[in-house]
């Protein structure tokens, strides 16, 4: 433990900073499904993705509110997680912990307002990340799984939401994305905390820097070769065939582009803050927008 913890100057209101709304950027693959079924320029299926969407940002807060008042001694350990508000004292465990029932519980009851299968997607993904946090988050290879499954929920949910079919090279891309980038983190984490490392993370004990990157090239192959056979998949039944398969120039240029920030990020890797802050990733993330829009509504 440092030998002296301060608590930081909050820059915004502590529940807010709890409930991590920058996280949020990740429920946004709950467009993907409604987006490649080219449903979203319906005002029904519109609101539907949108109801999913809340559902997700309220469910994510919630598992965040439940898992800093658990870790909050470890947090403490942690170069950077000591400034979360709870391990910095300005949230109490007991109002962590009531915050985030709450908010599942608020999550729940909104899925309703789209379709009632939405709630058995957001109730899976609540007992997941409540599993995650107690005991999957210290299991090798386990806690990959937990989280990479977590984001295919959130690809689930979008399909659910306006009942639209949902094809299985898109759940794989879904999930071997997820995995390269949760093991892109747990490297990172491995390489910024050093020996300290597990004292912060147990399940970090059981990786090495050459496992996790022989998980990251297998699975960013993975998610290649998966999306390639969903663009082509795509182009024979609807939009404008050659725009799908152009999409995948963009994708796999964007998964590479991650993979080499991976490689020179010096943090913990999270994913919002790598993507937000290269223009690069953002340019190509832009391209494969395009690419697949015009292919979804351009014929």
């Amino acid at each position: 433990m440092p030998d002296e913890f301060v608590a930081p100057e909050p820059h915004s209101p502590a529940l807010l900073r709890l409930a991590r709304p920058k996280q949020w950027t990740k429920n946004v693959l709950v467009l993907a499904a409604p987006g490649a079924a080219g449903v979203l320029t319906e005002a029904d299926a519109l609101f539907k993705t949108a109801i999913a969407f809340v559902c997700f940002c309220l469910a994510a807060s919630a598992t965040y509110f439940i898992n800093d008042a658990i870790d909050a001694d470890a947090d403490r350990m942690h170069p950077t997680k000591r400034t979360r508000p709870v391990a910095a004292g300005e949230i109490s465990v007991n109002s962590a912990i009531a915050g985030g029932i709450l908010l599942a519980v608020a999550a729940l009851l909104l899925s309703f307002a789209a379709r009632w299968q939405l709630s058995l997607i957001v109730a899976g993904y609540l007992v997941l990340t409540f599993a995650y946090t107690v005991w999957l988050k210290h299991e090798p290879v386990l806690d990959l799984a937990a989280v990479a499954c977590g984001f295919v929920l959130r690809a689930i949910a979008g399909g659910i939401a306006v009942g639209t079919s949902i094809s299985p090279w898109f759940l794989i891309v879904a999930g071997a994305g997820s995995l390269f980038m949760v093991t892109g983190k747990r490297s990172a984490e491995l390489r910024s905390l050093g020996s300290e490392a597990t004292t912060h993370r147990r399940a970090l004990a059981g990786y090495s820097e050459s496992f996790l990157g022989y998980v990251r090239a297998v699975a960013s192959s993975v998610a290649i070769l998966a999306y390639c056979l969903w663009a082509f998949e795509k182009s024979a039944r609807v939009g404008t065939p050659a725009w799908f398969q152009l999409s995948i120039i963009p994708f796999a240029l964007g998964i590479l582009r991650y993979g080499l920030l991976l490689d020179q990020d010096e943090g913990d890797g999270a994913p919002e803050e790598l993507v937000l802050s290269d223009r690069v990733l953002l340019g190509i993330g832009a391209m494969w927008v395009v690419c697949f829009a015009v292919a979804v509504h351009g014929g």
